[in-house]
């Protein structure tokens, strides 16, 4: 039996965040985490362009708008909770701000197993 369509209410924390991980469309690889809020979300879905809410500067902001590496959010998932969403994306250049294609870049013990794809002094 299939579940029928609905919007599911995403369950924001007390601060009205939830988690948010991006995720490349076309490799599967974890791109970043990051927060969201119902503002946030909102415009994602409207624009097709990822928005996260930065939690240091307390305000929201759109993946990409300064560096121009955007992501094309191809699907919205939530998990089993409806605390944590996942973004498939379609990830223009790098994800993290330290010009690798993704946040998680290295080990624990420090070793770089990640591409580096842009540098950062040229873009920020």
């Amino acid at each position: 039996m299939e579940d029928a369509v609905t919007d599911v209410e995403v369950a924001f924390d007390d601060d009205g965040l939830v988690p948010a991980v991006a995720q490349d469309a076309e490799t599967g690889e974890v791109l970043m985490l990051a927060y969201v809020s119902a503002e946030a979300l909102e415009r994602t879905r409207e624009s097709g362009l990822a928005h996260y809410y930065s939690r240091s500067r307390d305000q929201l902001w759109q993946k990409g708008k300064t560096s121009g590496h955007v992501q094309r959010v191809e699907e919205i998932r939530v998990d089993c909770d409806a605390d944590t969403l996942l973004y498939v994306v379609e990830q223009e250049a790098g994800a993290c701000h330290t010009g690798h294609r993704s946040c998680f870049y290295r080990t624990l013990e420090g070793e770089n197993v990640g591409e580096r794809v842009f540098d950062p002094d040229d873009v920020y």
